[in-house]
């Protein structure tokens, strides 16, 4: 006679990962800009740089809003937090459909920089932390399968957010987005809840044999204010900034290689950046359980030696479309790496009970990772090559490789 371990809690946390994929879903349709730039310079007579800002605001507002969102779910639950989340999702986007009233780019700033932005940090802010204190059998799984959505939404909604653009025009589009991304985002909070007290994961079949990285059940949890005092939060910054810059100067770059370099159609062009849209999706729950399976610093560390070396070939060795296509696939699972095994990297470290403000904290790193895709484009226009801003973002990815094999050896040593 077989005994089963498992628990109705046990057998229905399937729905927080999906509760947590619907609103990572919902946050990579806002992020999912690329879009409305073309309309807002074509037919509303914006300059580029002006129909970018708003994407920019909200990157660096997401970012830092996910420190305080992370804090107060940890004190307050995620079901709360997310819910907010949704609800300013609804005001972001209504009030960005009201551009035709006020054509502005600085109304855009305020109503999708500021307000979707902070929008995509209390939901992003509840996904990773609640995932990993229900699964801490396989936490790079359940993180990288929550955070999926964030991935996958370019791939299945840019298509769809361009057909509604030319139905309803951009004003008209955000009005439409406001109340269908309010609305799965609220069906997603409300899937969330941290487990109950005493609650422990099943035990897993396989221990992984892999230093420096421990079940979070085991540790003793460290406070922020612990936290950013150490050497190790420092390097897990810098790294994670370093390593995202790359994905981002990729992002913004491979299409325009594509058409500018190889002389393809842009819609051709585009299929590359959709094939690392693809792999930037799906790829996380696949390295997610490769970090179970081997360890999450021995997956990042090798991941990254991947992207480093793509990122310095590519401008040498993608002289067609074929071979951009695949740099663009392995570089998409560089992307999915940092999303999905970062707060398991932070978990395993320092806990669970502070994640949230933990992981915000380090993901303030993504913020000033940005940096490095405006740089790259600088580096394209003095230069008029692409070969800097790849070997650019080449370069940082191995300063994050390196900082990753320094944080192995702090927590190690």
């Amino acid at each position: 006679m077989t005994i089963s371990t498992s628990s109705p809690n046990t057998s229905r946390r399937w729905t927080v990962l999906l509760g947590g994929f619907l609103l990572s879903l919902m946050g990579g349709m806002s992020y999912a800009w690329g879009s409305f730039v073309v309309p807002l310079v074509m037919e509303w007579g914006w300059t580029a740089t002006q129909a970018t800002l708003p994407f920019t605001i909200m990157i660096i507002v997401f970012s830092i809003t996910m420190i305080p969102a992370g804090w107060i779910q940890d004190r307050i639950g995620p079901r709360k937090v997310a819910t907010w989340g949704a609800l300013l999702f609804f005001v972001g986007y209504a009030l960005s459909g009201l551009l035709r009233w006020i054509p502005d780019p600085l109304w855009l700033v305020f109503s999708y920089g500021i307000l979707v932005g902070g929008a995509c940090g209390l939901t992003y802010a509840c996904i990773a932390p609640t995932a990993r204190k229900w699964y801490g059998d396989r936490p790079g799984f359940a993180v990288s399968t929550a955070v999926m959505g964030f991935g996958l939404a370019a791939v299945v909604f840019s298509p769809l957010k361009r057909q509604m653009i030319n139905l309803c025009g951009v004003d008209g589009t955000f009005v439409v987005l406001s109340i269908f991304i309010a609305v799965v985002a609220l069906i997603g909070a409300r899937l969330l809840k941290n487990p109950p007290g005493g609650y422990r994961s099943p035990p897993r079949k396989e221990a992984v044999k892999s230093k420096g990285v421990q079940s979070a059940e085991l540790l003793k949890d460290i406070p922020p204010k612990e936290f950013i005092k150490t050497k190790v939060f420092y390097i897990l910054w810098l790294a994670l900034a370093m390593v995202i810059g790359g994905g981002l100067t990729a992002i913004g770059l491979i299409p325009a290689y594509g058409e500018i370099v190889l002389s393809l159609e842009p819609a051709i062009a585009a299929t590359a950046i959709s094939a690392y849209a693809l792999t930037n999706g799906l790829g996380r729950p696949f390295v997610g359980a490769l970090s179970d399976q081997y360890g999450t610093l021995r997956v990042m560390i090798t991941v990254y030696i991947m992207q480093a070396t793509v990122f310095l070939a590519l401008p040498f060795i993608a002289v067609n479309f074929g071979l951009l296509l695949v740099c663009s696939l392995l570089l998409g699972v560089g992307y999915a790496t940092t999303f999905a095994l970062f707060p398991v990297l932070v978990a395993s470290g320092f806990g669970t009970k502070y994640l949230g403000f933990n992981y915000g904290l380090v993901f303030s790193a993504f913020g000033i990772g940005a940096l490095t895709s405006l740089l790259g484009s600088r580096l394209l226009d003095i230069t008029n090559s692409f070969t800097p801003a790849f070997l650019l973002a080449g370069s940082t990815t191995v300063l994050g490789l390196v900082l990753l094999l320094m944080f192995r050896r702090e927590i190690e040593g």
